[in-house]
Formats: C-alpha cells, sequence, structure tokens
C-alpha cells in the first residue's frame, strides 16, 4: 500500500499547481501538513531563478541567473542558474527536522516540490529527505523530475519505492487528477 504520493512530469507541466491546490484541500480537510514548494521568480516577464517558500510563509532564494564568470567560492549550478545552497537549507532543513519519526498516531503529510538537481547539491537535504521516507508517522507529498540525461540517485531510489504511488502529470490530467491525489494521500495517512 502507498505510503508517499509523488508527482512527475515534465518542467512547467502544472506539478507545483497542484501540490499547491492539493495542499490546500488537505489543510481544509483537517489533515496536518507543512514543507515547501518551489516557485519562479520573474523580472520583466523573464525567470531570473527559482525562491523555496514553506507552507508557513517563510520564503528564500534556491537559485538565481548567474554570469558566466567563475567566481572564487564553490558555485552550485544548474544551467544558468546559481543554487544558494545557505539559504536553501537554512529554510527547509528545520522543516524536515520536525518530523516525527516515531509512533505518534498523528500522522502528518511533508509537501517537498520538488526534489530535483537544484536541491539535491544539498547533503543534509537528501539525508533528511530519506529520514522522512522511513518515518512512521509521515506521508510525502512530493514532485520528482522526469528521467532525463544523468539519472539522479535519489529520486531513481523513491521511483522505485513500492511504497510510493506515482502521478504522472500531462496537459491532458492536469486538470482532472487533484481529486485522486488528495484522496490517495489521505488514504496514505490513515
Amino acid at each position: 500500500m502507498a505510503k508517499h504520493v509523488f508527482l512527475t512530469g515534465p518542467p512547467g507541466i502544472g506539478k507545483t499547481t497542484l501540490i499547491q491546490k492539493a495542499t490546500e484541500a488537505l489543510k481544509s480537510s483537517g489533515v496536518p501538513i507543512d514543507g515547501f514548494y518551489t516557485e519562479e521568480v520573474r523580472e520583466g516577464g523573464r525567470r531570473i531563478g527559482f525562491d523555496v517558500v514553506t507552507l508557513s510563509g517563510r520564503r528564500g532564494t534556491l537559485s538565481r541567473l548567474g554570469s558566466d564568470s567563475s567566481t572564487a567560492r564553490r558555485e552550485y549550478r544548474v544551467g544558468q542558474y546559481i543554487v544558494d545552497l545557505v539559504s536553501f537549507e537554512h529554510l527547509v532543513l528545520p522543516v524536515l527536522r520536525n518530523v516525527d519519526l516515531g509512533g505518534d498516531t498523528g500522522k502528518k503529510v511533508y509537501v517537498i516540490d520538488e526534489i530535483g538537481k537544484m536541491e539535491l547539491f544539498s547533503r543534509s537535504f537528501i539525508q533528511a529527505v530519506r529520514q522522512t521516507l522511513t518515518g512512521s508517522g509521515t506521508t510525502i507529498l512530493g514532485t520528482i523530475p522526469i528521467p532525463k540525461g544523468k539519472p539522479l540517485g535519489l529520486v531513481e531510489e523513491i521511483r522505485s519505492r513500492k511504497d510510493v504511488m506515482m502521478f504522472n502529470v500531462t496537459k491532458e490530467n492536469r486538470d482532472n487528477i487533484l481529486q485522486d491525489i488528495v484522496t490517495t494521500v489521505q488514504n496514505c495517512t490513515k
């Protein structure tokens, strides 16, 4: 039986929008929920990066456009974006460290949008996600990218877990699968 629910699909297909709608529906139904989502940052109609936004409303930088010139400090890059690992970890790790890994009877849902290349530069994040996946009182509602290029270890680990229900988001189904996602998460928390 599924314990965690993940959405996958190409960039820009609507995974984050579905996560946000599912989060609101779950909150409304009384499900305890925490976590974060990733939001595009635009300036003058052009994407300049991504922010991490916690469900409690805190916001921090995940990445911004970088120049091609190298700097003295170690840079974590994905394409044209430089990942701000310090900001990301400062915001996200405290949320995931609040996970109850014991036998708490009250189950909690953790939103993790997303587990992708930028986020996986953080070893602490990888460790926190693995602990959350194995926690007895936790359900993850998360997103992972579709397989492309070199496989991402944690992403493939999640994809192959028997306790994960995967929803492949497409243009054809994205407007119709919200209730299926919400119901599946609710069933995971029973």
